[in-house]
């Protein structure tokens, strides 16, 4: 660590149990110092309690072949050469590098779709990533603050759920255990209720039984929420009647 700056950052690490002992020493010498950090600490520690309510969910299967393959295409930095008493080799003839360079010169053309291709798949994918992770720092704020209420709420099918709103932070969350898989080309979707008219707050996973989101838009007043099935998608005003309605926490 460089100074407190850097100890102001290990907050979530050592409310997950990350840090080295010589780091949680340091840390926990200045967070008894440390008001605002101490205070972070028990927010996150208390949002990890709430983040008990959903159950984890166990990698995709194809997400080992997708970091692999994003792995293949990550240009590694060879070592350098060295002869065999230690010091460099003498470099080779001009004429050779410059046929060297000629081959990669027809190689990149050749492959340049490919890169293109490549390129924006990664593109997509750290979108993709920023914005989870953003959707992420968002759950853990609204599960943390202070006013977060949660109710229960029973599914057909037997499934469970529970809706957590926090008017503070104008976010209500649902989260859901056990639901039964939506048909083909179907979809889970979630509304704010105001005064019974229904306003889109987001889609489901349809591969997931147990999951958390994060109810898209503000509460704006919502007095409740519900859930329908609708074309994959989502539709733009219920199209079948409601799986459940759940009044928000009073």
């Amino acid at each position: 660590m460089n100074g407190a700056a850097d100890l102001h950052t290990l907050t979530g690490a050592y409310a997950a149990h990350a840090l080295e002992d010589e780091e949680r020493e340091s840390f926990e010498r200045h967070l008894s110092a440390c008001e605002s950090c101490a205070q972070e600490v028990r927010e996150l520690r208390a949002t990890t309690a709430r983040l008990g309510l959903a159950a984890s969910v166990a990698p995709r299967p194809a997400m080992k072949d997708e970091v692999l393959r994003r792995i293949a295409a990550v240009r590694q930095v060879p070592p350098a050469e060295r002869g065999p008493d230690g010091p460099p080799p003498k470099q080779r003839p001009r004429r050779l590098a410059q046929w060297a360079l000629a081959a990669c010169v027809a190689a990149a053309a050749a492959l340049g779709g490919t890169a293109v291709w490549q390129y924006g798949q990664t593109q997509a994918a750290r979108d993709q990533a920023r914005q989870a992770e953003q959707q992420s720092q968002e759950l853990a704020a609204l599960l943390a603050a202070p006013d977060a209420r949660t109710r229960a709420a029973k599914l057909s099918d037997g499934a469970g759920g529970a809706v957590v709103v926090a008017e503070s932070r104008d976010r209500a969350a649902f989260v859901a255990t056990g639901m039964a898989k939506p048909p083909a080309g179907k979809v889970y979707q979630l509304w704010f209720s105001d005064d019974g008219v229904m306003r889109p707050a987001g889609l489901m996973d349809p591969g997931r039984s147990t999951q958390t989101v994060l109810m898209e838009g503000p509460l704006d007043g919502a007095a409740g929420m519900g859930i329908t099935l609708e074309p994959a998608g989502g539709s733009a005003r219920p199209t079948t009647a409601p799986v459940a309605v759940v009044n928000f926490p009073a």
